[in-house]
């Protein structure tokens, strides 16, 4: 998994590439994170997220708590099918900013 940012206003991108699983969900909660420190809104594009682990999925809902306690907002954008299932079958596409 790899992650490159872009910033534009009062919003920063995560663009993350490849799989959010068991070896990289750490680095990926870091990056969501350091995001937040830097910017209240995070939007997270998975639009090159070809997996996300039960690890990963706890990393977007620290994420998500992070927000909420800086007034700020997590969204995610562009998740294919598989990601979005997984989403989807967990019940965090109801508590997730999923556009």
């Amino acid at each position: 998994m790899t992650i490159d940012e872009t910033r534009s206003d009062d919003k920063l991108q995560l663009n993350v590439h490849g799989k959010v699983d068991a070896v990289s969900s750490n680095e990926f909660q870091q990056e969501v994170l350091k995001a937040f420190q830097k910017c209240p809104n995070v939007i997270i594009n998975f639009g090159d997220t070809t997996y996300i682990s039960s690890a990963g999925l706890r990393a977007l809902l620290i994420g998500q708590k992070t927000a909420g306690s800086k007034g700020g907002r997590l969204t995610i954008i562009n998740a294919n099918d598989a990601v979005t299932d997984v989403l989807r079958v967990t019940g965090l596409q109801k508590v997730l900013n999923i556009q």
